[in-house]
């Protein structure tokens, strides 16, 4: 797997869609769906019974203290409404990761198969009956390859979300809360040890729309990393801040740009402002769409 390639590619790709609808296309009813409009945040939107969508999602995870620190992920995901209010979402990843002269990290330069997860969503409440937008998330996963550090593993766990949204002015600005704890078993395949982690965290983001299809915006992210799933074995936390970019280029296309940059943090019994020792100095995240 070549790192270099598989980001370049997604990025090319957003440019070229982005090129191919110059005025950017209209939604149905110009309704927004701000199922993907956010960056690293979730919406509350689920589309209607019978809709599926692929989606191609890319992230970029890099800074460590010391040395050079590059982590890439490629993931593959069909998503389905089977239902009303309830949206299933299958998907599977590969990673990459370059790491030289990291603190507590082994070298390493290799890709290889991350994992395979299953996401549910659940809609409780709509924005066009409540005027707020409430679902819950859950998504459990398993992996054969650490996301930070890229060694081999049999990683267990699970990302459990509240999804808040509102249409604070009509079709022009929206805003989004979540609310995330994502406990993680592990156990290395190389010593047979296993160990317990766990992230909790909060985030807010506001989007605006200037063109019909075309949105930019803002997030923020607080979140605190445990060394328990029992969240009683504080390791760090960290402050992110980053921008969004959100356009529809076609009908059935869409494409999310989002850049996460660590400003405030720290680790447990480690010296600095940031804590690069649970979390990255950068994070990147390009996902495309395609509806059926």
């Amino acid at each position: 797997m070549r790192p270099i390639f598989c980001w370049s590619s997604s990025f090319v790709l957003a440019i070229s869609l982005a090129g191919t609808g110059i005025s950017f296309a209209e939604t149905a009813e110009n309704k927004i769906d701000t199922e993907a409009l956010f960056g690293f945040l979730t919406g509350t939107d689920i589309g209607e019974p019978g809709d599926k969508e692929l989606e191609s999602t890319t992230v970029g995870r890099f800074g460590k203290r010391s040395g050079s620190y590059r982590a890439l992920s490629q993931s593959l995901a069909l998503e389905y409404t089977p239902i009303e209010n309830l949206r299933l979402e299958l998907g599977a990843a590969g990673g990459y990761h370059d790491i030289k002269g990291v603190d507590q990290l082994d070298d390493l330069r290799r890709g290889s198969l991350q994992g395979l997860s299953l996401e549910m969503r659940y809609r409780l409440l709509s924005r066009e009956q409540s005027g707020v937008g409430l679902s819950l998330l859950a998504e459990p996963h398993w992996a054969r390859s650490d996301e930070t550090s890229g060694q081999p593993v049999n990683q267990y766990g699970s990302e459990l979300a509240i999804l808040i949204d509102k249409e604070l002015v009509p079709d022009r600005i929206m805003t989004a809360f979540n609310a995330l704890y994502e406990p993680e078993v592990t156990q290395s395949r190389k010593t047979g040890a296993w160990s317990h982690a766990a992230t909790v965290g909060i985030g807010a983001a506001l989007m605006a729309q200037i063109k019909t299809g075309f949105f930019i915006g803002g997030e923020g992210r607080y979140l605190r990393s445990y060394e328990s799933i029992g969240i009683d074995r504080f390791a760090g936390h960290a402050l992110f801040l980053g921008p969004n970019i959100f356009f529809r280029p076609g009908e059935r296309w869409r494409v999310t740009l989002s850049w996460a940059i660590q400003i405030a943090g720290r680790a447990v019994a480690e010296p600095g402002r940031l804590d690069l020792t649970n979390f990255e100095r950068n994070q990147i995240r390009l996902r495309i769409g395609h509806e059926f």
